[in-house]
Order: structure tokens, then sequence, then C-alpha cells
């Protein structure tokens, strides 16, 4: 029991002092970070830079991640929320409306690889009417839901033909409805591609 002891003992130092040592190196290095304008130092060397209140971000300023990522733009209790722009450390770039630390409203995500979409975003994911443009000049216009095309859209591809119909989950299902022998501009058919997206 004294040997469970002593090691639980030693657990419980080892993690307040490393607690301790975190609040230590948090703080705030310049303005005020309780009220007002100022930067404050983050324990993991995140450093935010802007408006606060109640010692939370809250309003304009910049987030820069120990990691290399950025976020610019407003904030509100602690987190990004309005109109901003979030940079990764590997290039990508998000510009728009973000909502409780999510991509969420209005926006356009531009990959360092060269693709863009620009549309509409529901929790960081693609959500409802949006363009995704290849570096390679394929282009998808239409309906998104969770990330994957889904509804009415059209894929262009690089060479100029083009997929035009129903999606769900990324896959063009009007097709299924034709391969059943069903005709496009009949009630059976538009029954089928119904079903389909149940």
């Amino acid at each position: 029991m004294i040997i469970i002891m002593k090691k639980l003992f030693t657990i419980l130092i080892v993690v307040l002092s490393t607690q301790f040592s975190f609040n230590l190196s948090a703080e705030c290095i310049e303005g005020n970070c309780i009220d007002g304008q100022g930067t404050y130092n983050y324990p993991n060397g995140d450093q935010y830079s802007g408006e606060h209140k109640d010692n939370k971000m809250h309003g304009q300023g910049t987030y820069t991640s120990a990691n290399g990522s950025q976020y610019i733009g407003e904030s509100k209790d602690n987190k990004f929320h309005g109109q901003g722009t979030f940079t990764t450390a590997k290039g990508d770039q998000y510009i728009g409306e973000f909502k409780d630390d999510k991509m969420h409203g209005q926006g356009t995500y531009n990959y360092a690889n060269g693709n863009q979409y620009s549309g509409e975003i529901k929790d960081n994911k693609f959500h409802g009417q949006g363009t995704y443009t290849f570096a390679n000049g394929s282009q998808y216009i239409g309906n998104w839901k969770d990330n994957n095309r889904h509804g009415q859209g059209t894929f262009t591809y690089s060479d100029g033909t083009s997929d035009k119909g129903i999606w769900e989950d990324g896959e063009l299902i009007n097709d299924l409805c034709k391969d059943m022998g069903l005709s496009p501009n009949t009630e059976a058919y538009g029954k089928c591609i119904l079903k389909m997206m149940d």
C-alpha cells in the first residue's frame, strides 16, 4: 500500500508541477489581455495578438499557432467567429466566415496544389451550393453535402466533356436510372432519382 501511495504521490507532483510550469509560461506580454488590446503567449507556443474581452479573444486579432498556421480575423468568446482568413502550415488558405471555431457560411478555400473551392461551408465541410475548380482546369458546379458532390450539378472535365445531373455522395446517379430503362423527363425517372437520393 505504501508503494502505491508513493507512486500516486509522485504522479501527482509531476502533474501539478507540469501544470504550474504551463501556467508560468502563459502570459500577457504586451498591452491589456483582459479587456483591451494585447498580446498573449500560450504554454504550447501559440500566440494571440488583438482585442480581448473578459480575458478571452474577442474582436479583431491574429492567432499564430506554434505549428505555423495562422488565423487573422474576428473572434468571439475565445473562438474564431465572423470574417477571417486561416492559413495552414502547408500553405492552404480559407477566406470567409467562421462560427464557433469552424469554417461556416460563405467562403473560398485555396489549396496549395492550385485547387479551389468557393461557396457554402457548414461545420468545416463543403455543404450547399459551391464550385470546385481543379488545378488541371476541371470544375464541378453544383450542390454539396458533407464534402461530396450531392444534388444537382455539372462536372466539366479539362477536355471540355461534362457529366450533368444528380449526384449522391460524389457519384453521378441519374445514369443508374437510365440504365434501368427509364427515360429522362418522365415521372418514373423522377421517382427513381428521388429514391436514389434517400
